[in-house]
């Protein structure tokens, strides 16, 4: 049974409150299992042509309540603040945008921590500021499908005039959705309150819908400031887009120099990530991995760090902990809840081999999209970037950074709790490196249409 398979048997009707028909699918349907998609970048010329374009693509982007549909692709669409712009929207209504969705990614890199080879001035030119208007993203379960929507969307594109394509990127996981670096990635993902899909074992509650969605009840009780007019903001909500290049040689060379077997290397990467390579917890199977435990979606988010505060079964400083602390004691005092992510990544390039060096990767052929969705996803990706993922001081670690994502401008150190003493392994690198992204704002089906016919 397909990943989609099981939450279409999850949905129940009867539970939903969310205007659904309205919903791009993208936010709240999870990628097939394995998938394939493409990423196209648009600019926008002239604004009547632009405007044209989105009110042809409108039709041809699902809704979130096609549940009962054997959809086997499906296009997402998201605008940046240029791109809202270029098409003439109001300076007023501009205005009630967030301000670094205004300023954009580029201008935020003090807050993001993009520095030295992360820095925008290293960045590819589709992503350079005010080139990427709208950012089309397509998901299908095969090539097959995939060419199918790249028809429908290229012939409304070659009917456009005012548009150009900038830039294109195919993507996709034949090996189980499995990340560059070999594991399962994507796993955990909150259940959207009124969504009609229930948690999963290990999700404790659905999450206030108002946190992913504009225009519903948040964790704070109240709706989020959404972009006026509501006719544009709700049901819209905001993305993060960033590409990176993954360094999997690098990666490789640095479990070899700190695992004198293959057992040991991959005790130490699972370490780093919290999971083994099949998405089996460490939390759950510490000694081994499981593969029929990584690949259940009943039991293998089905856990808490309640019995492991000091990280000796799953390192507090690990990706996965810092990225979703759950129950962990933090000393900088944060509401998790407010900080849950829907993850849409996507990971490019050749299925992940040990055998991979350090100089296959100026290449650039291997990385991934790091795409989430958020109602504060601007204040929640500078959180992470700030506090998760480039410091460890809310679980005591001083200035050491995520060992997977992190900027390690030197050679960095990842601690592995233990008794009697704690490890520390020195030499963690920059394993992903960053190649660009952007802001963008993801509107409702019908903000869609109503921006494609304002003048």
């Amino acid at each position: 049974m397909t990943i989609l398979q099981k939450l279409k048997e999850r949905f129940s009707r009867d539970s939903v409150t969310l205007d659904l028909h309205d919903i791009q699918a993208l936010i709240l349907r999870s990628r097939p299992e394995p998938y394939v998609g493409i990423h196209a970048m648009l600019h926008f010329d002239e604004a009547e042509g632009a405007r044209a374009l989105l009110g042809r693509l409108a039709p041809h982007i699902a809704s979130a309540d096609n549940w009962n549909e054997d959809l086997d692709f499906w296009i997402g669409a998201a605008l940046s603040f240029e791109g809202l712009k270029a098409l003439g929207v109001p300076e007023a209504q501009l205005k009630t945008f967030p301000l670094p969705f205004q300023q954009g990614m580029a201008a935020r890199s003090e807050q993001l921590r993009d520095f030295g080879p992360n820095a925008p001035e290293n960045w590819e030119d589709v992503f350079k500021p005010g080139n990427c208007h709208l950012a089309l993203t397509i998901y299908a379960v095969d090539d097959a499908a995939l060419d199918k929507a790249l028809a429908t969307a290229r012939t409304e594109l070659d009917q456009s005039s005012g548009v150009t394509l900038i830039g294109e990127h195919r993507f996709g996981a034949p090996d189980g959705a499995k990340n560059p670096f070999g594991f399962r990635d994507s796993i955990s993902q909150p259940a959207v309150e009124g969504s009609g899909v229930d948690p999963l074992p290990g999700e404790e509650r659905a999450i206030k819908a108002g946190e992913f969605i504009l225009g519903y009840e948040s964790e704070n009780g109240q709706p989020l400031g959404m972009p006026e007019p509501a006719a544009l903001g709700k049901n819209g909500t905001f993305v993060v887009l960033r590409k990176y290049n993954s360094r999997v040689g690098c990666f490789n060379a640095f479990l070899k120099a700190h695992g004198e077997t293959a057992e040991d290397r991959e005790r130490l990467a699972a370490k780093m990530f919290g999971r083994w390579r099949s998405g089996a917890p460490l939390t759950l199977s510490p000694d081994h991995d499981d593969p029929d435990l990584g690949a259940d979606p009943q039991r293998n988010n089905d856990f808490n760090f309640k019995d492991d505060p000091k990280g000796r079964v799953v390192p507090l400083g690990c990706h996965m902990r810092r990225l979703n602390p759950r129950d962990s004691e933090l000393t900088l005092l944060t509401d998790v809840n407010i900080h849950r992510i829907i993850r849409r990544s996507s990971t490019f390039g050749p299925v992940y081999s040990e055998d991979v060096a350090p100089k296959d990767d100026a290449k650039g052929d291997r990385g991934l999209f790091f795409i989430f969705i958020s109602a504060r996803a601007y204040d929640t990706i500078e959180f992470m970037q700030q506090e998760w993922i480039n410091r460890g001081n809310f679980v005591d670690l001083g200035e050491e950074r995520d060992p997977i994502v992190g900027l390690h401008e030197e050679d960095g150190r990842f601690t592995i709790p233990q008794a009697p003493a704690r490890k520390r392994i020195d030499g963690v690198q920059t394993f992903n490196v960053m190649k660009g992204g952007e802001y963008l704002f993801m509107p409702s089906l019908s903000a869609l249409k109503w921006l494609a016919e304002q003048r």
